[in-house]
């Protein structure tokens, strides 16, 4: 059990919704994976990114992208930070899993950078949707020139374990 050091964002599991954990408010970090920890606070779980993770008393996960000019996003960097999101039950990134079906990298008619994102979820039924969505946005939302960031998530085609990737395959032990 851990005391709350300031004021922190978390999302609510499964649902999503943003919610603040107080200062000073104990919790316990039931499962660190990825950078995100999950939490339990109040009888109720919730994802605090690893971005605020020195609010639990860790160090924090900061995501460097080097000396960046202004512009549109650069493709390699999101796809870098893709890469840092987990599935909250399995032990691969939502990249390597296959999740991520598509990014596209935009301009919206105000000007703004706009990245994309259509993914899926290991089942329709799958919980945690709405919590990987809110993740992709937080993180991808800490990609140099992005503006806006928007998450379709579709189940056509349906994933499958044919999609992860050789590398995760072996890692988890199916290959």
């Amino acid at each position: 059990m851990v005391a709350v050091m300031r004021d922190c964002p978390a999302r609510a599991v499964p649902s999503g919704t943003p919610i603040t954990l107080p200062k000073n408010a104990f919790v316990t970090i039931t499962q660190a994976r990825g950078g995100n920890y999950t939490i339990s606070f109040r009888g109720n779980l919730a994802r605090v990114d690893g971005t605020d993770a020195d609010a639990l008393g860790l160090e924090v996960e900061e995501l460097d992208f080097g000396q960046v000019e202004e512009g549109a996003p650069v493709s390699e960097h999101v796809w870098e930070t893709l890469r840092t999101i987990y599935d909250p039950e399995i032990p691969v990134n939502i990249v390597d899993l296959g999740l991520i079906y598509n990014v596209e990298i935009s301009e919206n008619t105000s000007g703004h950078d706009v990245v994309t994102v259509t993914m899926t979820l290991t089942s329709p039924t799958c919980g945690m949707g709405q919590v990987l969505a809110n993740d992709v946005r937080y993180r991808l939302k800490k990609v140099p020139n992005v503006d806006e960031v928007v998450v379709n998530i579709v189940f056509d085609p349906p994933w499958s374990r044919d999609k992860i990737s050789e590398e995760a395959q072996l890692e988890l032990g199916i290959f």
